[in-house]
């Protein structure tokens, strides 16, 4: 059973007129092929909230979405229902973010940097979509940092996320590994050896990312490495 059919069974389950915010209160702590489809669940609502769109979901919206997910034939009409819902709801995006929290994070823990949780999986997929149009604006900064901040990510961790994905962000190689600029090559070294690893489709899908989501994993690994390489080739000269 694909995700697209998991999502669309768990949305039949609402009666007509209820919220979509319902669904995420309807999950308690997720197994993991639950897990899956609440990641793709959250990264739909999110991002239409994202958008501030009214009206049917439009062809550059289907393709914001296909930066981040795999859409079999016939499997689109399933993620437009969760974005249109989710714009027809009232709760504000806030609302959203804590209840992921509370889903993914259930013991409100501090996340940092070097936390590899599927909440920064969600804020990468987030920051993919906004992306999408090739560009990347304050108003959607604004609203990362903002869920960034509801999902106990530190300021640290928003900026590494921040640093990999955004052309033209501020950066450095240390920050794209989300350690200090100060540390040394075998505390660089440590790091990207961590992030390579829980960069690997099987670790990202063993935390709920779904395999129709797995090429979140490219951008990250693209940037990951080209960070160890500059800091490599500037301690080794």
């Amino acid at each position: 059973m694909s995700i697209w059919t998991r999502i669309s069974d768990a949305l039949a389950a609402l009666t007509r007129g209820e919220p979509l915010s319902a669904v995420f209160d309807r999950m308690r702590t997720p197994s993991a092929p639950e897990r899956s489809v609440a990641f793709t669940i959250a990264v739909l609502s999110l991002g239409a909230k994202m958008a501030k769109a009214d009206g049917e979901v439009t062809r550059d919206e289907v393709t914001a979405f296909r930066r981040v997910f795999t859409f079999p034939a016939g499997e689109e009409a399933h993620a437009a229902r969760v974005f249109n819902l989710a714009r027809q709801d009232v709760a504000g995006f806030d609302s959203y973010a804590h209840k992921i929290a509370r889903l993914f994070n259930p013991q409100g823990a501090k996340l940092c940097s070097n936390d590899h949780h599927l909440l920064v999986d969600v804020l990468e997929a987030l920051f993919t979509v906004a992306l999408a149009d090739g560009s990347y604006h304050p108003g959607e900064d604004a609203f990362l940092a903002h869920v960034a901040g509801i999902f106990g990510l530190d300021e640290d961790c928003f900026r590494a996320v921040r640093a990999r994905l955004v052309e033209g962000a501020p950066r450095s190689p240390y920050e794209v590994l989300g350690i200090p600029p100060a540390a040394s090559r075998e505390v660089a070294r440590a790091a990207w050896k961590t992030l390579v690893r829980d960069t690997h489709p099987d670790a990202m899908a063993a935390r709920g990312v779904p395999p129709e989501a797995i090429r979140l994993a490219e951008r990250r690994l693209v940037a990951i490495n080209a960070a160890w390489k500059e800091i490599s080739d500037r301690q080794a000269a």
